[in-house]
């Protein structure tokens, strides 16, 4: 560290940026010391490749395979999921995993297979294990869907943990997504991704990183299949992508690639095989269902740093309210509704939270607030002195508290990997659920900790309890949000039994999906900022996350009348749906930007509003099915190569599809539609898929489409649910399925499934039930029949 370094830190001219830049020098260098004392140091190293086959075992659904210098356990479960494991490496122990894991399929036997090899034989693949190691996945049509190379790891000859890679090879004409919220995508071109979940030290870009959400979860679809595939280590490492390319007819494709290296940790994996609504049904069963968050969390969502206090907060609120603009959650930022502590309200800018927030909830407005790890390190700090009494915090490997600094000041971090303290932790929130709150945002959570040099993490060789197998943050580091998500989870389920949780984060692992959602933190302002965003929700979507979202406009600066517009119009058909008025320009608000601007606005609002049935129904089925809300348009037809290739549309559901303006100026813009017939949902014009149009996409709109025979649940104009059903093409049918509102409990709702079929120039809608068809038993609007 240099002079200039050091005088970036300290600060000039502000006495408290000054003390908390002589604190974040103490902590970096606390931080750098700890490690090169603590960390195992890299010496010599001894390179192993698993060898020949030298013999076999067969189990349950498999066996185990043994080389010469190394051994593979491979099985099939009963929902089909593959799962192989190096050197004895099984499914458990795995944060991602939810319970036990899936049993074996008795049906798949390990049986010979030609040169010295082995397969495995399953309904929905043929795996094949080569007597060098390879391991080759195919569906049962024969075609290959990925081939992974004999494993290489590195091996400290001092011992400990060992460094592995893997390399595979897929279709030339495969695509690559996923790997958590990337905002270079959806799709994923060449280059190096890095599994390691980073506190953003400036917004999140187009380039790809820092992200605050990073999986090793990969959904590859080409036209011999889909597949996905999770490499479950929490270990810090990259991946390598490499697109393939055909050879126009010539019989010389070059094959894709994929190479993922890890610092530690096992190697195994997860491969699912099937359609894209089978896969993620899959990795649903494995890692858990979608947590369902209340209904008024499916609505419009407003925050900033400049709601400083009550009068703030109430100020607006009445701006929407004045304007007649939805409006369902209100989110304090802790800078300001805190007081340094984690769980204590600042009393004199909230002097009468409990009864601000009964008197929005009755106006239909909900608060959420922040919660950050960060525990302030002083006397006197009840959660701090709670958190010592048990022995809840982070320590070094001399047994050391682990101090970081935050927005809190010098800080300590609770071990959420220890299940006690996670009860602990949960129990916290009674005192936020007395002040009235409804929801959290868990905030800061990679964890962050601020220092000189910019690294914005906890020491690496900081202990963790793992519960109870013990290890450091570099196998703790990407699960630590995580736990922490389960903790608020688990406590709310227990401090408040009759509603559901409302749990969201920035920060995430495979399995999130469980606790609640992700947030993704400061996306740049400015129009790239709305590609970012949407593929963010994407990619999240693809990896078993199906409730997130991004801030309108982003962060840090004021945006544009038309990009704050645009951003907004986006935003109102993802799941997460947040406004936010940035510290530094003050926007936020609708009525920021002036009349026009606002009046379009209030069409987004209320267009969300009256889609909110539509969106109660994704919920309830991401939960049933791990569908996302959000999907690409190839979901249903991955076998589409130029739907593949298209990243500036998505499909809302089955019904819907959302082609969002992310350039400046546009008052038209081309869409891909897939196959089928589509309405323009304003105009009512059909347009016919597969193939590309060019519409209109006024200030006042962006284009969205519906699918003809979609039955679309909305909310009418007495507040009541009601059926949108679209036209089928003639000799066409449809359908569809509603889930009704059950409120925000734990009442699991009957599914209500709808078929339309269409004679001459009459749509007809009946339900469908276990006696047969009869009436729909809502009120139905038929649109697209002209």
């Amino acid at each position: 560290m240099d002079g200039r370094d050091l005088v970036r830190s300290v600060g000039v001219g502000n006495a408290g940026r000054a003390a908390r830049g002589l604190r974040t020098v103490r902590a970096a260098w606390r931080r750098r010391r700890i490690d090169a004392v603590w960390l195992p140091r890299r010496g010599a190293e001894r390179a192993r490749v698993p060898g020949q086959v030298r013999g076999v075992e067969p189990g349950p659904g498999g066996g185990l395979i043994r080389f010469g210098r190394s051994e593979l356990w491979i099985t099939v479960a009963v929902n089909g999921a593959v799962f192989w494991g190096w050197d004895g490496a099984g499914p458990l122990p795995s944060y991602a995993l939810a319970g036990s894991g899936p049993e074996p399929d008795p049906r798949a036997v390990l049986e010979p297979d030609k040169d010295g090899g082995w397969r495995v034989v399953a309904e929905r693949a043929t795996v094949v294990v080569s007597r060098h190691g390879a391991v080759q996945v195919c569906t049962p049509g024969g075609l290959t869907l990925r081939r992974d190379l004999p494993p290489r790891w590195w091996e400290p000859v001092d011992g400990g943990a060992a460094r592995w890679m893997q390399r595979s090879e897929v279709p030339a004409d495969a695509r690559f997504f996923g790997l958590g919220g990337r905002s270079s995508g959806p799709r994923l071109r060449d280059g190096r991704y890095r599994l390691w979940n980073t506190g953003p030290g400036r917004v999140v870009g187009p380039d790809g990183g820092p992200l605050s959400v990073t999986m090793p979860v990969q959904l590859v679809v080409a036209d011999a299949g889909t597949h996905l595939v999770f490499h479950d280590t929490t270990w810090d490492g990259t991946v390598v992508l490499r697109e393939g390319e055909e050879g126009a007819g010539s019989g010389h494709d070059r094959v894709g690639r994929c190479e993922v290296r890890m610092d530690g940790g096992p190697l195994r994996c997860w491969v699912l095989v099937g359609t894209p609504s089978r896969v993620l049904h899959t990795w649903a069963s494995l890692t858990g269902a979608p947590a369902v968050p209340p209904s008024w969390a499916l609505g419009h969502h407003h925050a900033g740093r400049g709601l400083g206090g009550e009068r703030e907060t109430r100020r607006i609120v009445a701006g929407y309210q004045e304007r007649g603009l939805p409006l369902d959650a209100v989110h304090l930022d802790g800078v300001h509704h805190a007081d340094r502590q984690v769980f204590t309200v600042d009393r004199e800018r909230f002097p009468r939270l409990p009864a601000l927030a009964e008197e929005l909830r009755r106006d239909g407005v909900r608060l959420v607030s922040v919660v950050e790890p960060a525990v302030r390190a002083a006397p006197g700090d009840a959660v701090h002195d709670g958190g010592s009494t048990l022995d809840a915090f982070v320590r070094d490997a001399s047994g050391r508290t682990v101090r970081g600094v935050t927005r809190a000041g010098e800080s300590a971090f609770p071990d959420f990997t220890h299940a006690r303290v996670r009860k602990w932790w949960g129990g916290l929130y009674e005192e936020r659920l007395g002040q009235g709150f409804a929801g959290f945002w868990h905030d800061m959570n990679e964890p962050t900790s601020f220092n000189a040099f910019g690294e914005r993490t906890l020491p690496r060789s900081a202990r963790h309890a793992l519960e109870g197998r013990g290890g450091d943050h570099r196998e703790a580091h990407n699960v630590y949000a995580l736990c922490m998500a389960q903790a608020g989870y688990e406590g709310l389920r227990e401090l408040s039994p009759r509603e559901r949780p409302f749990v969201f984060s920035r920060s995430g692992w495979a399995g999130s999906q469980r606790y609640g959602g992700i947030w993704s933190g400061g996306v740049t302002m400015g129009w790239p900022g709305l590609r970012a965003s949407l593929s963010l929700v994407l990619g999240l979507g693809l990896c078993g996350v199906p409730y997130s979202g991004t801030d309108v406009a982003g962060q840090h600066g004021g945006p544009s009348a038309e990009l704050y517009l645009r951003s907004l119009q986006l935003a109102a058909y993802l799941p997460l749906f947040r406004t936010h008025a940035s510290a530094r320009a003050g926007h936020g608000a609708p009525w920021d930007f002036g009349a026009e601007v606002l009046e379009h606005a209030r069409a987004a609002l209320l267009e969300r509003r009256r889609l909110s049935p539509y969106f109660v129904t994704l919920a309830r089925l991401a939960r049933r099915t791990g569908a996302p809300y959000v999907r690409p348009p190839w979901w249903g037809a991955p076998e589409d190569r130029a739907l593949r290739d298209c990243e500036d549309t998505f499909l809302l559901g089955d019904g819907l599809l959302v082609a969002p303006v992310l350039e400046p100026g546009a008052t038209r813009r081309p869409v891909r539609l897939p196959r089928g017939r589509w309405y323009d949902t304003v105009t009512e014009e059909a347009y016919k898929g597969p193939g590309q149009v060019v519409v209109d996409a006024p200030l006042s709109r962006i284009p969205v489409f519906a699918r003809a025979g979609a039955v679309v649940p909305v909310r009418g104009a007495d507040g009541e649910s009601e059926l949108e059903v679209w036209a089928p093409a003639p000799g066409r049918t449809g359908g569809g399925l509603v889930v009704p509102d059950a409120g925000d409990g734990w009442d699991e709702p009957e599914v209500e499934r709808y078929a339309v079929r269409r004679q001459g120039r009459q749509v007809v809608i009946t339900r469908e039930g276990e006696n047969g068809s009869g009436e729909p038993g809502r009120p139905v609007r038929v649109r697209g029949l002209d």
